[in-house]
C-alpha cells in the first residue's frame, strides 16, 4: 500500500476523538432495533417444504351456520352457543374475546 507523506498528520488527540465518535455512531446503529429486510426478496426466496402444489385444488365442504351457533362480533368466528359470553344476534361476543 502506498503512503502519501505529504498529507498532514493527525495528532493522537484527533485520532482519539474520531474513534470515540465512530464508536458512538456504531452503538447508536446497533441499538436502533431496525433490521433491513427486503420483503419482496424474502418472499421470492421462500420455499415451502414438499412438492409443488400449484396444480392442486382444495375441496372443502362448507356447512352453513347451525341453529346452536353464533358469530362473534369481535373475532368473526362461528362458535357453539356454549361459548357465548354476552350479547345476542349481531352483538354476540364469545368467551375468548370477552
Amino acid at each position: 500500500m502506498a503512503t502519501d507523506y505529504d498529507t498532514p498528520r493527525k495528532t493522537d488527540e484527533e485520532l482519539h476523538e474520531e474513534s470515540l465518535e465512530e464508536l458512538k455512531a456504531r452503538r447508536a446503529d446497533a441499538q436502533s432495533g431496525q433490521v433491513d429486510i427486503d420483503e419482496e426478496e424474502a418472499a421470492e426466496n421462500l420455499e415451502l417444504p414438499g412438492a409443488d402444489l400449484s396444480g392442486e385444488e382444495l375441496t372443502v365442504r362448507v356447512v352453513p351456520k347451525q341453529q346452536d351457533e353464533f358469530t362473534c362480533s369481535k373475532c368473526f368466528l362461528v362458535h357453539h352457543i356454549t361459548q357465548l359470553a354476552r350479547g345476542e344476534g349481531a352483538k354476540a361476543v364469545c368467551t375468548d374475546c370477552d
